[in-house]
């Protein structure tokens, strides 16, 4: 007995006698949104929606104090100015807190005065 024959895995595709041109695009209008853009993304620069108030973060006080007991708390204070300390242990931690508010209050960019006035 013979075994039935397998069809082709591939097929072979006739080749044309002559060349075709690639289809090219048709010419849009000018009009409406740029090509290239994906819908719903603006291509302008919209103005804040959350305007400021003039305020900005200067001077920052990271404390880590996990609640579990002998785990050693930890703290770092530092400012825009150059300011910058740590403290490891609970002491040092509290000294480093009071340093910090110590700090806000004598700081040149929280405590600005203007050509030679003094603050009241």
């Amino acid at each position: 007995m013979t075994a039935p024959s397998r069809p082709p895995l591939k097929s072979i595709t006739p080749t044309a006698a002559t060349p075709h041109a690639a289809p090219q695009p048709v010419d849009t209008p000018a009009a409406g949104e740029p090509k290239g853009v994906a819908e719903g993304v603006p291509i302008a620069v919209r103005p804040d929606p959350h305007p400021g108030d003039g305020r900005r973060p200067v001077a920052w006080l990271h404390i880590v104090a996990p609640p579990s007991w002998g785990i050693t708390p930890s703290a770092r204070s530092w400012c825009t100015c150059g300011y910058e300390r740590q403290a490891i242990g609970r002491a040092a931690v509290l000294q480093l807190i009071a340093a910090h508010g110590e700090h806000r209050t004598a700081c040149p960019l929280l405590n600005s005065t203007s050509e030679g006035r003094t603050v009241a």
